[in-house]
């Protein structure tokens, strides 16, 4: 069984950062395609980030230019640097992964593993 596990969420001020991690001890992140999602209460599931197996990025264009994902191979580690927050992004955020996938292209939902979340609450 693999497990996802996230952290790094918290109440920040509008205009503030936080940077998300997520880790796992059964699955190794080097040349995973793994994403950020996020939901909001009473919205749907959207994609936040994504990266690819060979690490090309793509960002939903809410967060473009202010959220940066990455993947630490070495910590097995992958993070979401959340940059000028606003309101809007208060979610609760989950990574996802999907191993064995060769996708190449626009961040997709249909990820193998998911972790748990953590919450993330921007106030004015």
């Amino acid at each position: 069984r693999v497990t996802l596990v996230e952290s790094g969420g918290g109440l920040v001020q509008a205009g503030g950062s936080l940077n998300l991690s997520c880790t796992s001890s059964e699955l190794m992140f080097q040349y995973i395609d793994m994403a950020w999602f996020r939901q909001a209460p009473g919205e749907e599931r959207e994609a936040v980030s994504c990266i690819s197996f060979l690490s090309e990025t793509n960002y939903a264009d809410s967060v473009q230019g202010r959220f940066t994902i990455s993947r630490d191979s070495a910590k097995n580690t992958l993070s979401l640097e959340m940059n000028s927050l606003e309101v809007d992004d208060t979610a609760m955020y989950f990574c996802a992964a999907d191993p064995g996938s060769f996708y190449r292209g626009p961040c997709r939902n249909d990820y193998k593993y998911w972790g748990q979340g953590t919450q993330v609450t921007v106030s004015s």
